[in-house]
């Protein structure tokens, strides 16, 4: 009834969106849930609102993955108290929306410190607790520009093929200790994210925000946005034990 039972999951990016949802759905699998992100007040409230089926502790952790040195130490000290981390789920921020030709080398380099080395560095600290539990999840959330890069986000269409290279890669490596690792390229959901990328498109197009989200949700065969739980569910599967051959 509950597989993550006796599961450590940290999650990124989880004061709003796709990553609050997936700490509520990981919670409600039966997991307990470290979230972090920058705002503390935003992380309380997650923190206060997640399900507790078998009345686990719930925590959070500020971090900005920005700050790759303060985040070594934060998670070095957390992992003092908690040896074991199941389940790693990598959710950055996208990056500006804007040209590839116009972006700054030091905005790219950012980007690429707050979503690859981020990630990188986390992977390493929490690998050996994932190696002595022979067993581990890592779910990077990422986007389908992965498969098609997306006009005018120039900086996240780099990096997010960035992270889809590292990822694989690790996926071959970490295997042989039963350590998944696997990419989810969520489509138009309805979060923040979105609703910027759509003032955006909006403002340079001289159209209205609701003009942009009918063409858009015209071109989904469904009709419709997805929603953050719809994208959770996934993500719950992905570190489930069922999804052991999914890599």
């Amino acid at each position: 009834m509950y597989p993550l039972q006796n599961k450590i999951a940290l999650v990124g990016g989880a004061s709003q969106g796709l990553g609050a949802a997936c700490a509520i759905r990981l919670a409600a699998a039966g997991a307990t849930v470290i979230v972090y992100a920058r705002t503390e007040e935003k992380l309380k409230q997650v923190v206060g609102n997640l399900p507790t089926p078998l009345a686990q502790e719930h925590s959070y952790l500020i971090i900005d993955t920005q700050n790759l040195v303060e985040t070594h130490k934060t998670i070095t000290q957390f992992l003092e108290k908690i040896k074991t981390v199941h389940l790693l789920v990598n959710n950055t921020g996208g990056p500006a929306a804007g040209a590839l030709y116009t972006t700054s080398v030091a905005d790219l380099k950012l980007a690429f410190e707050s979503h690859v080395l981020h990630a990188h560095q986390l992977v390493q600290l929490l690998l050996p607790g994932m190696r002595a539990a022979n067993f581990g999840r890592i779910v990077n959330i990422l986007s389908v520009s992965i498969k098609e890069p997306i006009d005018d986000l120039g900086i996240s269409n780099t990096i997010r093929a960035g992270m889809a290279g590292w990822a694989k890669t690790l996926s071959r490596e970490l295997g042989q200790w039963g350590i998944t690792v696997n990419n989810v390229l969520p489509g138009f959901t309805n979060t923040e994210r979105l609703k910027y990328l759509f003032s955006t498109r909006a403002e340079k197009a001289g159209v209205s925000i609701e003009d942009i989200r009918k063409n858009i949700e015209n071109s989904i065969p469904i009709k419709r946005l997805g929603e953050p739980e719809e994208l959770a569910a996934a993500v719950c599967f992905l570190c489930s034990p069922e999804a052991s051959f999914i890599n």
